[in-house]
């Protein structure tokens, strides 16, 4: 990790962390990897030989390959307001399947986001690597 990245992480909090209260809301499909895991705290894992009742268990989001049109996207509730300073898209040990670029919006609501919320773009569709951590 660059020292920049390094100092940041230490002088700001996450407020994506599941223990300050963070929530996943929603998301289009978690066919292979439950929406939750990408909130988790601690060092992604790598477990050999465990599957689940979807196949290889993995630690973050995954879907399904889409074969229409569209996007799979989720809706994060973070722990609390706040000026966003870094962001970190984790592709740690998705090698072939993660995304091969991301996007980010944010909105400010008082309960779940509807089809009335406007969104505004914190991040463009970036590229994406596998197996990094990739800041933004």
């Amino acid at each position: 990790m660059g020292h920049e990245y390094a100092d940041l992480m230490r002088r700001h909090i996450n407020l994506a962390d599941e223990r300050l209260g963070a929530a996943v809301l929603s998301a289009t499909d978690e066919f292979f990897g439950a929406k939750e895991r990408m909130l988790s705290s601690g060092e992604p894992e790598w477990r050999a030989g465990v599957y689940d009742a979807n196949g290889k268990w993995m630690d973050g989001w995954e879907t399904r390959r889409r074969r229409n049109q569209g996007l799979d996207h989720c809706v994060l509730q973070l722990a609390a307001p706040g000026r966003l300073v870094l962001l970190d898209i984790d592709t740690r040990h998705f090698t072939r399947n993660y995304p091969p670029s991301a996007s980010v919006q944010a909105c400010r609501s008082s309960g779940v986001p509807d089809d009335q919320t406007v969104w505004s773009d914190l991040l463009p569709y970036s590229s994406l690597e596998g197996n990094q951590r990739n800041y933004f």
